[in-house]
């Protein structure tokens, strides 16, 4: 549970986005990427696929998933490629912004 800790602390993120990163994370390979279909995200979390979607751009424009394109060898589009980012890295940033904000000057 503590590796999920920041996502769930998050207040910026929506709780469907939370959902969405957690079942990427969980559906990742070591190197973080993983390639569900929307239609597989929305039946494993039960949420629709127009939810899912906005899910995922939430979490794109979060900086915590990485999205591009796959092909076919038919040239035909195949499901996105998903790398999922860590959480981890933005929260501290975000600690370390917030300490700059409330650091007081040195006189």
């Amino acid at each position: 549970m503590a590796y999920y800790e920041s996502i769930y602390n998050d207040q910026e993120l929506s709780h469907r986005a939370k959902v969405v990163y957690i079942y990427l994370k969980d559906h990742a390979n070591k190197e973080g990427t993983c390639w569900p279909g929307i239609k597989t995200i929305a039946a494993g979390v039960s949420l629709s696929r127009s939810t899912v979607k906005r899910a995922l751009d939430d979490l794109v424009r979060a900086g915590l998933v990485e999205k591009s394109r796959r092909w076919r060898k038919n040239r035909s589009l195949s499901s996105n490629l998903y790398q999922v980012r860590e959480p981890l890295i933005k929260a501290a940033s975000k600690r370390v912004k917030q300490s700059k904000l409330t650091a007081k000057p040195k006189v």
